[in-house]
């Protein structure tokens, strides 16, 4: 069965899962030729290895609490908050609390 991705237009909900936390996994909410957008998962304590990814891109924290580990040295993203970073800026992430972040990763394109 494929997994549902956004159609234009519909509305997605992205509220704190609180309580579900726990048990939730990433979920790709919209994917077009240009631009991906997911939540991502991140117990407390565990790691998403550095790696880059060849598009711009913003890190959203949606609940809990991460470190993000990129050119900018580390830094804490809590709710609320979000950051942007460049095409192909070597990250990491670890999870200080239980947490959901909103990625949003826009292609880069050469004409």
């Amino acid at each position: 069965m494929a997994l549902h991705h956004a159609d234009s237009g519909e509305i997605i909900d992205i509220r704190p899962l609180g309580k579900q936390l726990k048990d939730a996994i990433a979920t790709t909410l919209v994917k077009t030729a240009h631009m991906q957008v997911f939540r991502f998962i991140l117990q407390k304590g565990a790691e998403f290895a550095e790696h880059k990814v060849h598009g711009e891109i913003t890190v959203q924290c949606l609940e809990g609490v991460v470190e993000l580990g990129s050119g900018a040295g580390k830094q804490t993203l809590r709710a609320g908050e979000l950051v942007y970073l460049k095409s192909d800026v070597p990250h990491a992430l670890r999870g200080i609390e239980d947490a959901s972040v909103l990625v949003t990763i826009v292609a880069n394109h050469k004409s």
